[in-house]
């Protein structure tokens, strides 16, 4: 459903794959079912809020009394939605958690010689620009947003590509190379570090 109002979803039902993806820091919104499978997601939330993750979450759950409600709010979730419900409204909640939480981003990024300037969509590097085709941009945008963060190449096709995409998976690793070859001609090095078995993180 989240597909069709043309979300892009990363799905964890792992407990602690959950955690981690939810540690990172890079998704917009943060869905959760508080009843997972052998632990409490709240714990999840809980944790995530303790390490100073402010990413909105929305609640979804089969529990809708009044105490799991307040648990849920008071350990950081931002709305509540109990099952079942109306994807209409699901939809809904979710853009307008969307858009409380959207955070100031930064007009640009600087890692050594290397610009890349969100809002001009501009790469330079020691002052001079450098050209990229749209895809290239995307995808150091993405990773110059996220910077020293873990980027896995399931979150780079879902972000880049969209959840109509259905070649390979490692298309990100050609488009990756390409960037990396480009920067490297232009004088920066080491920018794009990959990070063995998950994916890339630009380091600034």
């Amino acid at each position: 459903m989240l597909n069709r109002e043309r979300f892009a979803v990363h799905l964890e039902s792992d407990w602690q794959a959950g955690l981690d993806a939810f540690l990172s820091g890079t998704f917009d919104a943060v869905i959760l079912d508080i009843a997972l499978q052998k632990r409490d997601g709240i714990l999840i939330l809980r944790a995530a809020r303790s390490e100073n993750i402010d990413t909105p979450v929305l609640i979804v759950s089969e529990r809708g009394s009044v105490e799991d409600r307040v648990r849920a709010l008071d350990a950081g979730a931002d709305d509540y939605l109990t099952v079942p419900f109306a994807e209409a409204e699901f939809a809904a909640r979710l853009r307008a958690l969307l858009r409380r939480g959207r955070r100031p981003v930064r007009k640009q990024l600087t890692a050594g010689e290397l610009v890349v300037d969100y809002s001009a969509r501009r790469v330079t590097v020691s002052g001079q620009p450098l050209a990229f085709a749209s895809t290239e941009f995307r995808i150091l945008e993405y990773l110059a947003i996220n910077a020293n963060i873990a980027i896995s190449r399931t979150q780079m096709l879902e972000r880049v590509w969209g959840d109509g995409f259905d070649g390979v998976p490692n298309i990100v690793d050609v488009y990756v190379s390409s960037i990396r070859r480009k920067l490297h001609r232009a004088g920066a090095q080491r920018c794009i570090e990959t990070v063995w078995g998950i994916g890339y993180r630009l380091v600034a």
